[in-house]
């Protein structure tokens, strides 16, 4: 029984709610769910009685849970009368991150970090393909979407709106698209994922849907491509507003179509492990948080992304 189970099991009876002790703790909802049915079976006994709306103790529950809250007291007071190595921020950070956001916004975030605390060293992974934490060298990741597996520890750094974005050339040049419907006549530049081109786009906007089979002849694996050939005028991109906020401040590249919003994501940092966040990497994830605010805000202040991305 891990430790940090029992953690969350707390958490679950304090807020009677397996979401909301997740919300807590900053981990996913089915990340705390696993951990509640893994005490569980350890235990040989259902701690919680759930409904499809509520969720209480039960007989068992009610005798386990303040014994339970003694023995981890009794453990955070050892450990605080301890000097622990953990406390100290030094050690190698291995992080992976894709290639645009990595090389364009991410690194200088990093240097940053690392002149603030000086003991710490860097190993940088750049790369769009998924990361295997088991085969490849790296303890943390920080990568677009939500994790979709149960057993990786992962920390929400912001929403992220992607946009519709190409210079202000290649607009003179061959129009400026108003409607999902205008860009069958443009030119599409497109992110590959194994062998899938995505050349589908879909938008939101005049409360509906719409999917928009693109044209192109320009289409890649590494994110970074994508956006050197939306600055060079080749086409339409739609990209992270993260991925293109340098561009998108200094009008090197203009938002198109703002009525029309691509398919949001989200930026997380993700560990394979509770052991893997150490005081390094809930301090790296504060700062990133506050960096890619200072970036949303910026972008919002410029009318280029709606106020709603922060709530």
């Amino acid at each position: 029984m891990l430790l940090e189970d029992l953690q969350v099991i707390l958490k679950v009876a304090e807020f009677k709610s397996i979401t909301a002790a997740a919300s807590n703790l900053d981990m996913r909802t089915a990340t705390a769910s696993a951990a509640v049915k893994r005490v569980e079976k350890s235990l040989g006994l259902e701690l919680f009685i759930r409904t499809t709306r509520h969720l209480r103790l039960s007989a068992a529950g009610e005798r386990y849970i303040p014994q339970c809250q003694q023995a981890l007291a009794m453990l955070d007071q050892a450990k605080q009368t301890m000097k622990s190595d953990d406390d100290i921020i030094d050690g190698e950070l291995r992080i992976a991150m894709s290639s645009d956001l990595g090389r364009n916004v991410v690194i200088p975030w990093l240097d940053e970090f690392m002149q603030t605390h000086t003991k710490l060293s860097l190993r940088a992974n750049v790369s769009d393909s998924k990361i295997d934490f088991y085969r490849d060298s790296v303890d943390i990741a920080l990568r677009y979407g939500k994790p979709n597996d149960a057993s990786m520890y992962g920390f929400k750094i912001c929403n992220v709106p992607r946009v519709l974005c190409a210079t202000q050339g290649y607009l003179d040049q061959h129009g400026t698209p108003s409607h999902p419907h205008d860009l069958a006549a443009h030119k599409g530049l497109f992110y590959q994922l194994h062998d899938i081109i995505k050349d589908v786009w879909e938008f939101s906007g005049e409360d509906s849907e719409f999917k928009v089979k693109m044209n192109g002849g320009h289409a890649t694996n590494d994110g970074d491509l994508v956006r050197r050939w939306c600055l060079s005028g080749k086409g339409l991109a739609v990209k992270s507003c993260l991925d293109m906020s340098n561009d998108l401040l200094a009008g090197n590249v203009v938002s198109v179509m703002p009525n029309f919003t691509p398919t949001q994501t989200e930026l997380w940092l993700v560990c394979p492990s509770r052991q893997s966040i150490t005081p390094a990497v809930r301090l790296l994830r504060d700062a990133f948080r506050e960096k890619s605010t200072a970036i949303l805000k910026a972008l919002i202040a410029r009318g280029i992304i709606d106020k709603s991305v922060l709530s």
